[in-house]
């Protein structure tokens, strides 16, 4: 065998040994399609989740600003209220 007939028949012999090495049977291929669908479905239960957790902290953020404007109404009241009191006292210390 010459130099050219060898190189060519290695060659020829690697690259059936990575042809066949190289391809995946039916099985594997099952294998990565059902780690895909399991990919999937994970990735659809945390969108689920993450949508979920969004409403109930937009749900918990309407509840702060509404008990934040009650305690800003409350405070307002109070201040009304001291207010009047301190006129009041006032009234009844120059009688």
């Amino acid at each position: 065998m010459n130099k050219k007939m060898k190189y060519a028949f290695t060659v020829a012999a690697l690259s059936a040994l990575v042809t066949l090495s190289g391809c995946a049977t039916t099985g594997q291929l099952e294998e990565v399609k059902s780690q895909l669908n399991a990919v999937k479905a994970d990735a659809d239960a945390a969108r689920s989740e993450a949508a979920n957790a969004r409403a109930t902290a937009d749900e918990a953020k309407d509840i702060a600003n509404r008990a934040l404007n009650t305690a800003n109404e409350a405070n307002a009241r109070s201040i009304e209220t001291e207010t009047k009191i301190d006129r009041m006292f006032k009234r009844a210390m120059h009688k």
